[in-house]
């Protein structure tokens, strides 16, 4: 048995009803499998009563994975957790969406090429070919999937068609400009993240940044969110805000909040890759 067997790092997340002994189960569990928790995360809903932990830990025993899941479905079964267990050294599959507007798609792409971001990137779809180039470059496959009000039910087929062939576990919506359906975000529920700016539902439709300016705005914000059937009204997983004043023109604002945006929406994926992010609700729990 190899050392990099021995210490496979694993990320166990888990939601309950909180009770006595939720952590005193988790711990006892770990230690008996000769895990070593490195790091360890709870909270508690003193409003909801719900109990929400993260736990990281080496399996320097070299139990592995599958049989750690089956050991702990005994706990989780006793305790009423819902719960995810997994190495957390393998990427996350994560298929990426956007229509013209390439500063998110580009900010993954580094970033998943630099391995500050633990994702892998099967598959970039998109209603243009605008950023077929910038897929090229990193050799990730594009594939054009044009939508029309007459056409999406034919282009959401394709998307889940692509997420089945690449065993896809997350879709991000990197200014993605296309409503997903109502049946499609139940389908994927808390499978989607998106971005937006944070000006709704103050400045709607094109050119939101130049009504901003127009209204003299002093802070550009940005959320990401897990998708729901409610329009950009998912649980929030990061949000992020920059100063602006005056002496800003339009063009420079939207710069601005391109910035925000990339930083918001790579906070946003990594974490959720990381087993930090917990639904709760119409929030979220995130253990950053």
């Amino acid at each position: 048995m190899t050392d990099a067997t021995r210490r496979t790092r694993v990320v166990l997340s888990l939601a309950c009803a909180d009770r006595p002994g939720l952590v005193a189960a988790v711990s006892t569990f770990v230690a008996g499998r000769g895990g070593n928790i490195v790091e360890s995360q709870q909270y508690g809903d003193t409003l909801t009563g719900d109990f929400f932990m993260r736990v990281a830990f080496d399996d320097e025993g070299g139990v592995g994975l599958a049989s750690l899941r089956e050991g702990f479905a005994a706990v989780a079964g006793e305790h009423g957790m819902s719960w995810q267990l997994h190495d957390a050294s393998r990427p996350l599959r994560t298929l990426v969406m956007v229509s013209r507007f390439g500063h998110c798609l580009n900010d993954l792409l580094f970033r998943r090429a630099s391995g500050s971001l633990n994702v892998e990137i099967p598959a970039i779809v998109s209603n243009h070919r605008d950023l077929e180039g910038l897929a090229g470059q990193y050799d990730i496959p594009f594939h054009h999937v044009p939508v029309t009000s007459q056409s999406k039910p034919e282009a959401e087929a394709r998307l889940l068609e692509l997420v089945d062939e690449h065993d896809v576990e997350l879709v991000v919506l990197a200014r993605y400009m296309q409503i997903l359906s109502d049946s499609l975000a139940r389908r994927m529920a808390g499978q989607v993240i998106n971005i937006h700016h944070s000006f709704l539902p103050s400045f709607k439709g094109a050119k939101p940044y130049h009504q901003a300016h127009a209204r003299g705005v002093k802070l550009i914000g940005a959320t990401a969110h897990f998708v729901t059937p409610d329009l950009d009204e998912g649980p929030i997983i990061e949000q992020d805000v920059a100063r602006v004043d005056h002496r800003l023109a339009p063009d420079d604002l939207v710069t601005v909040g391109r910035d925000v945006e990339a930083r918001v929406l790579a906070r946003a994926v990594g974490w959720h890759a990381e087993g930090r992010v917990l639904l709760h609700g119409d929030r979220t729990v995130v253990f950053s």
